[in-house]
């Protein structure tokens, strides 16, 4: 079954659907493991890991399709990929919605800010209009044409202009025939309440941003104010941000690790995150002799 399939059933049930963000493959796989039934390729962790730079556009169409092929192979959920603007034009975002179909995740969303973008919870972001956005979405819809992909329709209106506008945009791209809306930025809960309400029937997505008032809400107060998905984008990048700093200072001080071994994977565990009794058997089975 396909991604997009996957996802699609996921919809049906009653709950949310909870999906981390994974900077990398490797932590797709710890989020797989760990329960979530999708994960979430935030385009602000996909730039830190593969360039070490902040989310302003960097990342070529090339390198984000790449990566989440890298993360689709990695992991049996479904994958939710940042596409950012479509990375230019018609022609590229044709393009973009191909090489993403190629590498089988189970849906992209596209944003309405000019390029270069930037990360929708930064300053400076400035969007396109409605009506272009509503094009290049159009685009993104007849470029897919029969695969399995389903096309998310995100504005970063709510806090450049506020959640009224944001609320307009989000009409205005599910005229555009998206699958599903992700308003990004919602800050305040009772903006989450009013999106909730005012686009009942639609299937709608939240980011969940530390630091944000909205960040304390649990999934099935999410679930009960309309949201079909719930992103967490940058949960595990700045925990292992941080747990990696913290080594290495640690390292740097008194030469050794040693002190808070037990704050690390041992590397029995580390082979069972990467499946590598599979590989052996592989090996053992059919390996030259």
């Amino acid at each position: 079954m396909s991604g997009a399939k996957k996802l699609l059933e996921l919809l049906k049930n009653d709950k949310i659907i909870m999906a981390p963000g994974a900077p990398d493959a490797l932590t797709a796989r710890l989020i797989e493991q760990a329960g979530f039934d999708a994960v979430y390729m935030t385009g602000f962790a996909a730039t830190a890991t593969l360039i070490g730079c902040p989310d302003l556009g960097l990342s070529t169409q090339t390198e984000m399709t790449t990566h989440a092929r890298s993360m689709v192979r990695a992991v049996d959920i479904p994958v939710i990929a940042d596409a950012d603007t479509g990375y230019g034009g018609p022609a590229n975002i044709e393009r973009t919605v191909r090489e993403y179909c190629q590498a089988g995740v189970a849906a992209i969303h596209l944003e309405d800010q000019i390029l270069p973008k930037r990360c929708g919870h930064m300053a400076g972001v400035k969007l396109v209009s409605a009506e272009n956005m509503q094009r290049r979405l159009k685009c993104a819809i007849a470029a897919r044409g029969k695969e399995d992909l389903l096309i998310i329709g995100r504005t970063d209106a709510c806090a450049v202009f506020g959640v009224d506008e944001a609320l307009n945009r989000a009409r205005c791209y599910l005229e555009a025939g998206v699958d599903m809306l992700f308003i990004d930025a919602v800050k305040k809960i009772d903006d989450a309440r009013l999106l909730g309400e005012a686009l009942k029937g639609a299937t709608l997505i939240i980011s969940m941003v530390e630091g944000n008032e909205t960040a304390q809400l649990l999934p099935d107060e999410l679930k009960q104010m309309g949201f079909s998905i719930a992103l967490y984008p940058l949960s595990t990048l700045l925990r292992a941000t941080y747990a990696s700093r913290e080594m290495l200072a640690d390292l740097k001080e008194n030469g050794t690790t040693l002190a808070k071994a037990d704050q690390m994977m041992t590397y029995g565990d580390f082979s069972k995150v990467v499946d590598l009794d599979r590989y052996n058997r592989l090996d053992d089975n059919f390996g030259i002799d």
